[in-house]
């Protein structure tokens, strides 16, 4: 019997201060061995614009996209909580809009979702997201998806001001019913006090040891994508060099003949061979 994770599984590691793991994953074979490894939670992250996909920014995956992605990673997912990002102008557009694409993500598989920002109109969607039994996860400090306001990539609560306000817009999102709210690019003294100050589970990334949980992206940490490395990963494994060398290997070998070899190849029956060899079929 699996136990599966759920929010109040979160939850109760939250007041057993036990620490919390979050990770991105995109695909069904990398979603079974991060549940295999025992991650808390998987995030189908917006970042697959990135990761995936090449877009330069997370605002170009659409809707139709994400939901590919959410169906495979819940496939491969038999024990983490999967929460799947609500995509850029998913629930922005109208009430109505934002709350038929939420349950798309759960119908594809998704066991909650995120949203990114605390503008009264999220506040409203993670309110009827509660109501309807959809356990949503907030984000603040930097948003990628506001990426364009912000200008750029930058660390957000630089100031007791700024930290006050993010604080502020999480404890609105914790009324609203958000189980947990990641903080991205916040230093690590701001995310402390916003931690203590509120009453959910802090996830960080780039927010230092004190939120009560991590995420990072997969592809990050196995040193799978090279494209940009932030300052706040820790690579765990160097796969670009792995995947690079893997291949280079199984190109010479073919150039030199060395692959296929005879172990690796399917053979007639000793009879079918000889009809073969003496020419008892002919075209």
């Amino acid at each position: 019997m699996i136990n599966k994770t759920t929010v109040n599984t979160i939850q109760k590691k939250y007041e057993n201060n036990e620490k919390i793991t979050m990770l991105t994953s995109y695909d069904y074979s990398t979603a079974k061995y991060v549940d295999e490894a025992g991650v808390d939670m998987i995030l189908v992250g917006d970042s697959l614009a990135n990761v995936i996909l090449g877009y330069d920014t997370t605002q170009k995956v659409s809707m139709e996209e994400m939901l590919v992605f959410v169906g495979a990673v819940a496939r491969g997912a038999n024990r983490a909580l999967v929460v799947a990002d609500m995509p850029f102008m998913s629930c922005t557009a109208s009430i109505e809009l934002a709350m038929l694409n939420v349950a798309k993500m759960i119908r594809a598989g998704a066991s909650a979702v995120k949203v990114e920002g605390c503008s009264d109109y999220i506040l409203e969607v993670i309110k009827l997201c509660t109501q309807v039994g959809i356990p949503v996860m907030a984000h603040l400090g930097f948003t990628p998806q506001y990426i364009n306001a912000f200008g750029g990539y930058k660390v957000q609560g630089k100031t007791t001001s700024q930290t006050m306000q993010i604080l502020d817009s999480a404890k609105k999102l914790q009324d609203a019913g958000a189980f947990a709210v990641v903080l991205e690019m916040v230093p690590m003294e701001s995310s402390e006090y916003i931690t203590k100050n509120i009453s959910i589970p802090t996830i960080g990334i780039g927010a230092g040891p004190d939120c009560s949980g991590q995420v990072l992206v997969v592809d990050d940490l196995l040193g799978k994508f090279s494209d940009y490395v932030p300052t706040f990963v820790r690579k765990y494994a160097d796969l670009k060099s792995i995947i690079t060398k893997s291949v280079s290997d199984y190109c010479n070998d073919v150039k030199s003949g060395n692959f296929p070899s005879v172990g690796e190849s399917f053979k007639l029956s000793d009879e079918e061979k000889n009809k073969l060899n003496n020419g008892a079929v002919r075209c």
